[in-house]
């Protein structure tokens, strides 16, 4: 390898009829699709597990405790291994879902056990006078989801910079794109310096993103928030 960076490999030809630099956009794809799709699970289900952790029933706050537990304490890659391994051997109809809709699910469920602490917080920071349903719908919910937008925006980053394990299922993202372009060009520099540029930018947008919600969702009298 040169002693000298050469940005030009990124116009070759990769030998399959496109260039180096079409197939790092299209792993800049995969990557945003398992890292969207997965935060979305991750809301979805950490927001129902962080709800049923402050219910007073104490079966629905066994299973909320029970899922956080269980999902935030096994690494992500070996819940990865698990989902595209394992499972689909115990649950056969799973062996026709795609490896990406399995990363997905392994990414958002692990995120999902951090957003539910992040919910339960938010809501027990929280008590008024009102019938439970009433609470929840009308106060709790509302007024939680306010309050934890900013380490929801750090979830977002985090997924993003997650998203990495998927190349150890053959997902054709970022990171697998650098590992094997780097390889087949002998310019691995390059090619990692920018796809580390992308991740950044990826979860810098993010936090532009999440930062102009939360302006505009500040909760008055909050630290940090409005008049």
């Amino acid at each position: 390898m040169g002693s000298k960076w050469d940005w030009q490999v990124f116009m070759q030809d990769t030998g399959g009829g496109r260039t180096y630099l079409e197939w790092m956009m299209s792993a800049w794809g995969w990557t945003m699709s398992v890292a969207l799709l997965a935060l979305i699970v991750a809301l979805v289900v950490g927001s129902l597990m962080g709800i049923l952790r402050t219910t007073p029933n104490k079966w629905f706050v066994a299973l909320g405790n029970g899922w956080t537990e269980l999902f935030r304490n096994i690494p992500l890659l070996v819940q990865i291994f698990l989902w595209y391994h394992v499972i689909p051997t115990i649950f056969l109809s799973l062996r026709a879902i795609p490896s990406f809709v399995l990363v997905v699910f392994a990414l958002g469920f692990f995120t999902s056990a951090r957003i539910a602490e992040q919910v339960k917080a938010g809501i027990l920071a929280l008590s008024m006078g009102l019938t439970l349903p009433q609470t929840y719908r009308y106060v709790l919910l509302p007024m939680a989801f306010r309050i934890v937008i900013p380490p929801i925006t750090s979830e977002a980053m985090n997924i993003i910079k997650n998203s990495s394990v998927a190349f150890a299922v053959s997902i054709a993202e970022l990171t697998m794109f650098a590992m094997q372009s780097g390889e087949e060009t002998s310019r691995p520099i390059e090619m990692y310096l920018a796809v580390t540029l992308l991740y950044f930018v990826s979860a810098f947008a993010i936090n532009r993103i999440a930062m102009l919600i939360e302006r505009r969702l500040q909760v008055p009298g909050m630290i940090g928030g409005g008049k």
